[in-house]
Formats: C-alpha cells, sequence, structure tokens
C-alpha cells in the first residue's frame, strides 16, 4: 500500500494532515504482517497506530482494553469519525452482546473492543471470523515487573498460537527495557518490531513542591484554573474523599474515586469527568488507565508515586491534545515511608523499592527534570528543556555551613531521638507542649535557628539529608540520625553548600488577563461543542479536541473547505458539525466587525469635535463621556495619523517623566503601574498621551 493512501485515509478518518513521530512506521510494520511493540507516551497516538491499519485490513481488528470507560471513548469516537466499532463486556445484557456478535459476523464491524477477561464471549465465533489484527493496549499489565501488573493479561499468551499469522500489536505508554523483554515474552511475539517513541512531552511543565499545606496550595491553583479540568492523584482511599470535600467547600466541583466506591458512584464520576459536567477528581492510582479525555489541562500529585512508570502515565494524562498543561507533585517524607512500607510487602519487593528510590531521587533533583525523565526511559538529551521549575528557577548555591552546624548540632542535643518536624520546632524556639514536655527549651540550641522560617528549615534539613550529613531511621519512628559525614562539618571545618529555589512569582496582571477570556471565540466554541456533546451522549472532546478549537479561533475557518483544513477535522465530522461551528465563526465575526465599527465611529465624532475647534473638556461634556476617554480617543488618533496637537494637552516635561517612568517599569501594558509610580499625581489621560508621543516617536525612529 503507498503512503499516498495512507495519508488520505488518515486525513478523510481522522482529519489529520500528517503522522505523529514512529506512527507511520508503525502502522507500515503491521501491514507487512510483522508482530510489533510499541512503546509511546499517553498522548503520543497510540490508537491510530491499530485504527488506521483496521480500515486497510480486510478482516476484524480485536482490541483488547482492560477498562469498559476506555472502550467506550474510543468507540464513541471512532463512530464520530464515521468508523463501525463496538465494545464487548460484561456491562451489556446479552442481547446486546448478541446484536454485536452477529453485525461482526456479518463483517460489519471494523474493530470491536473488549476485556481480557471477556475474551471467552468470543471463544465460539473465532473460527468464523476473519481476524487481521490483534492490538493489546495497556500491554504494561502483563508484566509483574512493570506497574498495574493485572493477572488476567498473562492469559493472553494463548492468542499467538491460536492465531499464528495473525499480527499482534503491543502498546504501552511506559516500559523500561526489562518490562518490554518480558511483554515479548509472556505474548509469545515472534521477532516482534519494537519502536520506542521519543516521551519528551515538550507541552507538559513539570513540577515539584514541597508537601507544606498542599491542601491551601491545591485549592489556590485550581482557583486560578476556573474552566479546566484536572485530576489530584492521592495515595489512600480516605485522602480522596477528604481533599475532595475541601474543594468542594471552596467551591470547587470536584468529586472522590477509588476502588472501594460503589460501582454505579465510581461510573457516575468519570462520566461527569470525561463529559465536562466535573472539574476535578481527586482518586487513587485506580482512576485514569481508561481516560481518553484529551482536555485535561492539569495532573496533580498529592502524594509521592511509587515509580516512574507511574507517575509519567499519570502525567501524560494531562495535554493529549497537545496544548500547554501543567503537572505539580508534592513530596513528604511521610509518604516515602509509607511507600516503602507497601513495597517492602509486595512482590519483587527489592526491584520496587529501587524503583521508589529513583523516583525519590527525580523529586530531589536539582537538574532539569526533563533529562532525568528521558533518561530513565533511555532517550537522553544534552539541552535543559527550559519547561520544568528547576529550569525556571534554577537553585542559588550558597554557603551554607552555620545552618547545617546548627541542625547538626540540634540533631546531637536532642539525642538523635526525634524526626524531623520536632528538630524543626526546637531550632525555631516553638513553645509547644511537647518541646516544653521534654523539657527541651532548657537545651543549649534551643531557638538557635529563630530567624529562619519552618519552610527555610524544613528545606535545609531535606537537603542535608540528601546530601548524606543525616538520615531518617525509618525502622525507628523516623528518627534522624547524623552520619559519619556530620563529623567534618562539626568538627573539620568543612564546608556546606546549600540551595535556595526562588519562588515562582505569578503575575497577577496574566491571572487577571486568563480569567477575561470568557468572552473568546474558544470559549463561545467550546459552549457549542458541549451543548452537542449533551445532544449525541458523547464526551466534549469527541466532537473536537481543544487543539481543533484553539486553531479554529486563530485560523476563523468561514467555509467547508477552511474547516476540512483544521487539524482533527475529517470527513465524518465535517458533515455532522460542520455548519453548527462555521456558524458561531461567522456570528463571532460579525459582532466583532461591528465593535470595530462602533469603535471607529466614536473616534470620529471625536475627531469631528476636535478639528471643529471644541476643548477636551467641551467635547467630554459634549459626548457625555469621561475627561479620560476623550483623552484615550485623541491619544489612539494621534497614533494612527490624525493631526493632533498633544503639546497643548502635555507639557514636554510630563513626557519625559512618563518616558523615564516607562524604562524604570520595563514599559507595561497596563496604566495602573505609571499611576502607581507617580502616586496618582499624573492622570490616566496624560499617562496615555504621553505614552501615545513616544509610541510615534519610536516609529518614525
Amino acid at each position: 500500500m503507498t503512503n499516498q493512501i495512507l495519508y488520505a485515509k488518515l486525513k478523510e478518518n481522522f482529519g489529520f494532515e500528517k503522522f505523529r513521530p514512529n506512527q507511520e512506521e508503525i502502522i507500515n510494520c503491521i501491514l507487512s504482517g510483522q508482530d510489533t511493540l510499541a512503546i509511546m507516551p499517553t498522548g503520543g497516538g497510540k490508537s491510530i497506530c491499530f485504527q488506521l491499519p483496521a480500515l486497510v485490513f480486510p478482516g476484524i481488528t480485536i482490541v483488547i482494553s482492560p477498562l469498559i470507560a476506555l472502550m467506550k471513548d474510543q468507540v464513541d469516537s471512532l463512530k464520530a469519525n464515521g468508523i463501525e466499532a463496538c465494545f464487548i463486556n460484561s456491562s451489556q445484557t446479552e442481547n446486546e452482546r448478541q446484536f454485536y456478535i452477529e453485525r461482526l459476523k456479518l463483517n460489519v464491524i471494523k474493530l470491536v473492543y473488549i476485556a481480557p477477561e471477556s475474551l471467552s464471549f468470543l471463544d465460539n465465533l473465532f473460527n468464523s471470523l476473519t481476524i487481521s489484527l490483534i492490538a493489546i493496549d495497556e500491554a504494561h499489565c502483563i508484566s509483574a515487573w512493570g506497574h498495574d501488573f493485572r493477572p488476567a493479561y498473562t492469559n493472553l499468551g494463548y492468542l499467538k498460537k491460536r492465531f499464528p499469522s495473525t499480527p499482534i500489536l503491543a502498546l504501552t505508554a511506559t516500559a523500561d527495557k526489562a518490562t518490554r523483554k518480558d511483554i515479548s515474552q509472556q505474548l509469545n511475539l515472534i521477532n516482534p518490531k519494537i519502536f520506542v517513541a521519543s516521551f519528551d512531552r515538550k507541552n507538559l511543565s513539570l513540577e515539584v513542591r514541597p508537601a507544606l499545606d498542599r491542601v491551601k496550595q491545591i485549592i489556590d491553583f485550581i482557583l486560578e484554573k476556573p474552566n479546566e479540568s484536572g485530576i489530584i492523584y492521592c495515595l489512600s482511599r480516605k485522602t480522596t474523599e477528604e481533599l475532595a470535600e475541601k474543594l468542594q467547600k471552596t467551591g470547587v466541583n470536584a468529586k472522590a474515586y477509588h476502588a472501594g466506591l460503589d460501582t454505579k458512584i465510581r461510573s457516575k464520576t468519570q462520566d461527569e469527568f470525561i463529559n465536562d459536567d466535573c472539574q476535578v477528581v481527586c482518586a487513587t492510582i485506580a482512576f485514569g488507565m481508561g481516560i481518553d479525555k484529551s482536555n485535561v489541562r492539569w495532573v496533580i500529585h498529592y502524594n509521592l508515586p511509587k515509580n516512574i512508570e507511574g507517575y509519567y502515565q499519570e502525567i501524560g494524562r494531562a495535554g493529549r491534545d497537545g496544548l500547554p498543561s501543567e503537572t505539580v507533585l508534592f513530596e513528604s517524607y511521610g509518604d516515602l515511608i509509607q511507600l516503602q512500607k507497601f513495597a517492602s510487602q509486595g512482590l519483587n519487593a527489592e526491584v520496587q523499592l529501587a524503583k521508589l528510590e529513583r523516583m525519590k531521587q527525580y523529586a530531589d533533583a536539582l537538574s532539569c527534570r526533563r533529562k532525568i525523565l528521558l533518561s530513565y526511559f533511555g532517550e537522553l538529551v544534552t539541552e535543559n528543556c527550559g519547561n520544568c521549575d528547576i529550569c525556571k528557577n534554577p537553585p542559588l548555591f550558597f554557603d551554607g555551613t552555620v545552618i547545617a552546624q546548627k541542625a547538626l548540632s540540634a540533631i546531637i542535643r536532642l539525642q538523635e531521638t526525634e524526626p524531623l518536624p520536632v528538630i524543626i520546632d526546637f531550632l525555631r524556639g516553638s513553645k509547644n507542649a511537647y518541646i516544653y514536655e521534654k523539657e527541651y527549651q532548657n537545651l543549649k540550641t534551643y531557638s538557635v535557628g529563630a530567624n529562619l522560617s519552618w519552610y527555610d528549615w524544613n528545606q535545609y534539613l531535606i537537603q542535608l539529608i540528601n546530601l548524606g550529613y543525616c538520615e531518617i531511621a525509618f525502622h525507628q519512628q523516623n528518627k534522624i540520625k547524623l552520619t559519619a559525614f556530620a563529623k567534618k562539618v562539626l568538627f573539620e571545618g568543612e564546608k556546606v553548600q546549600l540551595t535556595t529555589v526562588q519562588k515562582i512569582n505569578i503575575d497577577k496582571q496574566e491571572i487577571k488577563q486568563s480569567k477575561s477570556v470568557a468572552n473568546s471565540l474558544f470559549e463561545t466554541l467550546r459552549k457549542v461543542r458541549y451543548e452537542i456533546s449533551k445532544e449525541e451522549s458523547v464526551p466534549a472532546y469527541v466532537i473536537f479536541s481543544d487543539a481543533a478549537l484553539r486553531q479554529m479561533e486563530t485560523e476563523r475557518p468561514m467555509s467547508e473547505t477552511e474547516l476540512l483544513a483544521i487539524d482533527g477535522v475529517g470527513k465524518a465530522k465535517l458533515e455532522k458539525y460542520g455548519d453548527a461551528f462555521i456558524k458561531v465563526i461567522q456570528d463571532f465575526q460579525k459582532v466583532k466587525g461591528a465593535k470595530k465599527k462602533k469603535e471607529a465611529t466614536t473616534y470620529k465624532e471625536t475627531l469631528e469635535l476636535y478639528t471643529t475647534g471644541f476643548s477636551v473638556e467641551e467635547i467630554a461634556q459634549k459626548r457625555k463621556l469621561g475627561l479620560s476617554t476623550i483623552m484615550s480617543h485623541l491619544a489612539k488618533l494621534y497614533v494612527d495619523g490624525a493631526n493632533i496637537d498633544l503639546d497643548s494637552l502635555i507639557s514636554k516635561e510630563e513626557v519625559s517623566q512618563i518616558a523615564e517612568a516607562q524604562i524604570k517599569l520595563e514599559s507595561p501594558n497596563a496604566l495602573k503601574p505609571y499611576f502607581d509610580y507617580f502616586e496618582e499625581k499624573i492622570d490616566y489621560g496624560k499617562i496615555r498621551l504621553a505614552l501615545a508621543i513616544l509610541e510615534k516617536e519610536k516609529a518614525v525612529l
């Protein structure tokens, strides 16, 4: 098959002009009949790798998928693209299953999704069906070396023996070398071609924060993103419920999700999240593998994940549409202790503890986080990413010897019998009941660190632990003990370099602007998409992704030909939804045009009065507008080339003062910084006039 045919099918059926990295090569490998193992990050486009070949092959493609929700989402998406697909599982009635089985016999359906536990439903059909391809999604579930091990997957090895000439495609988002080898062996793949796509999800920002007052941090984070969907992963079921309740009290539409909840409640929560009726889900890792929602804008880990594979797959649920998305991980030693306990009691304890240690090293890192993640999956890069907290706020090293000496001395005074929080309280001179009960206030170094905040001491002690000067005795109620290296600092004059990570300052102006986009074309398109999704009972992103809406906002397509050029708009979607979206864009343009026309008219009226000889005050009175508004009109007219004598309205000295302020304030877009700079002594009108004069002068230069 020529690549031209593949590209034609890609656009007609899926709406894309080009393949993502590795997709075309994987598809050609499958079409040649070869077994294939594809390691592609979440959001990397795994589904196309079996969905497009399914349209080319004469028979049926069986897709083995672990979760019902994932099957339903993908089937909905395929149907929206005009492709016949179904799923068969235990949630259906016998009549529903029989209906789809009959359609499979007639070769009407191209793809059938089924859980590994439900394969028995097709046993009697296998001899009568032409099976062209078997795709096994989330293939890491077959390996006990990986994460999310699922016993039902271990039976899938028989498929290759049953269908020796049918190519098998195994797909997963995360698998290290040992897991990849195990997947191939367990599935009995014959000389599989292995593709490892780049794990570099550049659109995801990476950030790790100390778990201090994390609930408040999370609430502040969410309130800045009122229309954005997100997932918060928690270690325990109890935490998911408590956190969801706290978020609800602040007005956030949040719900809990964990395996202990009733099946109907879990399904309802998942459906509401997928359909944009619930903004935030607080969940254990039981949630997410089956989420195909493309417009998740952020993922937060309330607790430290147990391994990098799971962490990377979970953050990968954000930004699947390729748009910028945020990830935040909260780290605490309490989490680490609990995870170490779980890992030591489970299967492959030694391996799982080693993977947990690697996860901790990532969280404690002071170098580019993306480089660490990529190197874990065997992908080495030399350049820093520029989109993680370390790259954005490089650590500043300073001589922290005195701080280290105070901390290590405090540990000695407390006879190495206290955990980290008590040591901090002791250093800061806390007067709580525990300190007084133990009479620690009478010890020599009590309150020696009162000049530093609790937050700062927590950070410095963590650094001292990471540097090896002290350690946590996990088996002794987390007491902090000194190591042999501590003597060098206390008695041999060794210097200690500590770091202060600059806190990210959120630009309030940016937040204000981000919240003022309610009337943007994107939001208008989003509302129409939501309404259509409700009518059709499918998730909103199945209609069009956020990325497609953003492109529509930029390109403003107002004909079928122009809309078809948008990524994600194929023939079927053009026929179904084209008219509705084109009308929205056309109406939006009319309103915008009318607004511009109105603005032009009001400027024209001001100019006519000015050229007639009316003063600024008289124009304001005549037009019943503020003096500042008229001056802004004149400033705009002046910049656009009208013959306006601004020198009669503002002195050269005032222009000079504002020019100087512009340099000192680094040319702010808003007027208020200037107004504040001059302590309200120069009004907004004159500031506008001066900036107009300066803009015109720069244009001339």
